[in-house]
């Protein structure tokens, strides 16, 4: 440690730039993990609101929420518990009515407020839950819009207009905000007749797919596998951080290869003394956690600046799990490019390395 502490002080400027490659690599790697989890966030934040362990939906809509239509026929001598509740879902355009003229793209979802999800897993930020048909519930999300509590709203082209009295927290699905309302009012924007009951049907504990075999049966990890984009989306970050962790590692066996070649002289005069080539070896090494450590410290430390300063609608989250398996990960990859140089170190010859 002590030759590679004195190595880095005497090379400032060299050792400065491979640490800065690092900051900026580790930084956008940090960035993206967060973009990620952000955005598969509001892609199922409403969903993990509701304490999803199952899920029912039509055989026939293709595992997708909103095409998904269960009938009466369907649920024919089925009789929902507390446990289960009927949900329908459809994408709106929300137009605020009075004062300035707003418009907004949502996921209307539609409940009984007799069954657990309207009565217990609809965190409120602000004001309080619907209580009548024409009262809605909105993602808080909406505040930073122009929405406010006590504003009257219409859903698509309907003439109908809906009360907000309340603003839910982490109320996002598909990635757009959610409005709360009655089952009623979903079939209504349908043009459903009394024949169809739900979308699907949502339930907080494991659930064997008997319980409905005329609907096809999900786990909440299979649901939301299967929302529009989720994967993709998830699997492309993924990658990238991927392929930025394998950039790392060749930049630090790169340029630590460069080095080791130009100093195999010290090398050759420090093995002639005695040195054993151990030593030169963990020297290598720690320097290469040296270098890691102070670049993904700094990564992390441009990152939690970048959290406060960015604005409220960019979707970064991060998991300080995560977080650490990563930085963990890029030490590790560092001590592996380190490796390299290794080989040259261990197969050094004092007299020829000196006479070259």
């Amino acid at each position: 440690m002590f030759l590679a502490i004195k190595e880095i002080r005497r090379e400032k400027v060299r050792y400065s730039l491979i640490v800065a490659m690092i900051v900026m690599i580790s930084y956008l790697m940090f960035v993206l993990m967060g973009l990620m989890i952000g955005l598969a966030n509001e892609n199922k934040a409403a969903i993990s609101t509701w304490d999803t362990q199952t899920v029912f939906l039509n055989k026939n809509a293709n595992d997708s929420l909103g095409q998904s239509v269960i009938t009466k026929d369907q649920l024919k001598g089925k009789k929902l518990n507390s446990h289960e509740a009927l949900v329908g879902q459809v994408a709106v355009v929300v137009k605020k009515t009075e004062g300035k003229s707003l418009k907004q793209s949502a996921q209307f979802i539609g409940l009984d407020r007799d069954q657990y999800i309207a009565k217990h897993n609809i965190p409120l930020a602000s004001g309080r839950h619907a209580q009548k048909a024409d009262e809605v519930v909105a993602d808080q999300g909406l505040l930073s819009k122009g929405y406010k509590l006590g504003d009257y709203i219409t859903l698509n082209s309907g003439k109908d207009k809906f009360k907000i009295v309340g603003f839910a927290k982490n109320s996002k699905l598909n990635v757009a905000p959610v409005i709360y309302g009655d089952l009623t009012t979903w079939k209504d924007l349908r043009g459903f007749n009394e024949q169809s009951v739900a979308s699907g049907i949502f339930i907080n504990q494991s659930e064997k797919s008997e319980r409905f075999s005329n609907l096809q049966h999900y786990t909440a990890n299979q649901f939301i596998q299967k929302l529009p984009g989720y994967s993709a989306q998830n699997n492309t970050f993924a990658f990238m951080i991927g392929f930025l962790m394998v950039i790392s590692l060749v930049i630090i066996a790169v340029f630590l290869y460069i080095l080791t070649m130009q100093k195999m002289a010290n090398y050759a005069v420090l093995r002639a003394q005695g040195i054993p080539s151990t030593y030169l070896v963990a020297s290598t090494i720690h320097q290469s956690m040296l270098l890691m450590v102070s670049g993904i410290a700094g990564g992390l430390l441009l990152t939690l600046l970048t959290a406060k300063m960015i604005p409220m609608g960019v979707p970064l989250v991060f998991e300080w799990q995560l977080v650490s398996v990563i930085v963990v990960v890029l030490v590790m990859l560092g001590v592996v490019g380190a490796l390299l140089p290794v080989r040259m170190i261990v197969k050094i010859d004092p007299v020829r390395a000196m006479n070259n």
